[in-house]
């Protein structure tokens, strides 16, 4: 049975749950209308269902971890290759026993220290406690506790561990608002939990863990290298950066400068978002990296001004001190990732930011790079994955 055709055009059910109090969905001071929404988006979960629901990185589409014919009704739903694995979100650290066999004593001094919050950790998994579609058959499950009231109720009030993707079509950018998980899913999912917007904006950092204490980021995100490097004794291995991401992004027989692909035979991916072009716009963007601010701008505007030459329509994405290096309408949609210094505001701006760029029927863009350190590296990596690994070096 067609899975994806059988859900397309069903109705799409929506509860407005931003009043859901900071005592939890059980307290007195809790409005009924929120109590019902919140259950009835927990019983449609145990029912197979799928919902899309919201935490403090981005809007996840959620599904019974148990259940493949929920399970494959995600993929069905996102478009997605079923051959990457998906997280798992729990409520409460007593999950963990019947999900994992081990947990070594590193790990449990990052769930002290990070949950709940934007990290995720790659542990051993039990046997047949899950559907092979979570892990995609791999022997390991990537485990997070998210920080939001909402995402927290709803994982309870299900009774089981969720399964959830980002909830966006595959490719496009993640959402940060329920308004576009609506744009990207209405009518292919059963309902959306609006808690209004995201926090961080970009998503929860992966790891794997070992028992020698090695930490190893897989997908950089909300919490950064440097607050990863403070567990005592830990030893952390970042895989990649940008020019790296840049080869792995690029899509096949795209060329950029010297970029080239790399066919690279390894084991599977025990971290979405690292196989494929992720968190795209419609129209063709590109990262322009320097030496100065002032040398990027100038090589950003000669190059929209070309393109604006032929009748195309524009974008940039730049940082607030490096404005003014552009002067009046460089592009046809200019916007501000905020202060340089301040990345998390880069961070929660960038995916709406892409998606207000579609609004606009932008069909080139260009955006300055940022500093690969702290939440600079999961920004970069963001980008050159929305961008297919095209980055422009100029001297």
């Amino acid at each position: 049975m067609d899975n994806r055709a059988e859900r397309i055009g069903m109705t799409t059910a929506y509860w407005n749950v931003q009043s859901l109090s900071e005592e939890g969905i059980e307290s007195a001071k809790q409005d009924s209308t929120t109590r019902q929404a919140m259950g009835e988006a927990a019983a449609l979960l145990r029912k197979g269902g799928i919902v899309a629901f919201p935490t403090e990185t981005v809007y996840g589409l959620g599904a019974d971890a148990r259940s493949t014919a929920a399970v494959e009704a995600v993929f069905a739903a996102k478009g997605r290759p079923s051959d990457n694995p998906l997280i798992v979100h729990i409520a409460e650290r007593s999950q963990l026993e019947e999900l994992v066999t081990d947990i070594p004593p590193v790990a449990l001094t990052l769930m002290d220290m990070y949950w709940p919050g934007p990290l995720t950790i790659v542990l051993p998994l039990r046997p047949n406690v899950l559907s092979t579609r979570v892990t995609a058959g791999l022997d390991t499950v990537g485990i997070r506790m998210p920080d939001h009231r909402v995402a927290l109720a709803l994982i309870k009030g299900a009774d089981c561990p969720i399964a959830a993707p980002s909830a966006n079509r595959s490719g496009r950018p993640s959402p940060t608002l329920a308004s576009h998980v609506q744009e990207d899913l209405n009518g292919r999912i059963d309902g959306i939990l609006d808690g209004g917007p995201a926090g961080v904006g970009l998503e929860s950092t992966v790891v794997r863990v070992f028992s020698n204490g090695d930490i190893q980021v897989l997908r950089p995100g909300g919490i950064t290298i440097e607050q990863l490097g403070k567990v005592k004794g830990a030893n952390v291995i970042v895989v990649g950066g940008a020019d790296e991401e840049a080869q792995t992004a690029i899509s096949p027989g795209l060329m950029t400068g010297s970029a080239h692909v790399k066919t690279v035979d390894s084991e599977a991916p025990r971290s979405p978002g690292v196989k494929y072009t992720h968190y795209a716009p419609q129209g063709e963007l590109s990262i322009v990296r320097g030496s100065s601010p002032q040398a990027v701008a100038t090589s950003i505007k000669l190059l929209l001004d070309k393109a604006s030459h032929v009748g195309t329509v524009t974008g940039l994405l730049a940082f607030e001190e490096h404005m003014p290096f552009y002067g009046l309408n460089p592009a046809n949609v200019v916007i501000s990732l905020g202060s340089i210094d301040t990345p998390a505001e880069a961070a929660h701006k960038l995916y709406t930011s892409l998606r207000l760029f579609d609004e606009m029927g932008v069909a080139y863009m260009l955006s300055e790079a940022c500093p690969e350190e702290g939440l600079g590296e999961a920004i970069m990596n963001r980008l050159v994955k929305a961008a297919g690994g095209r980055i422009i070096d100029i001297e």
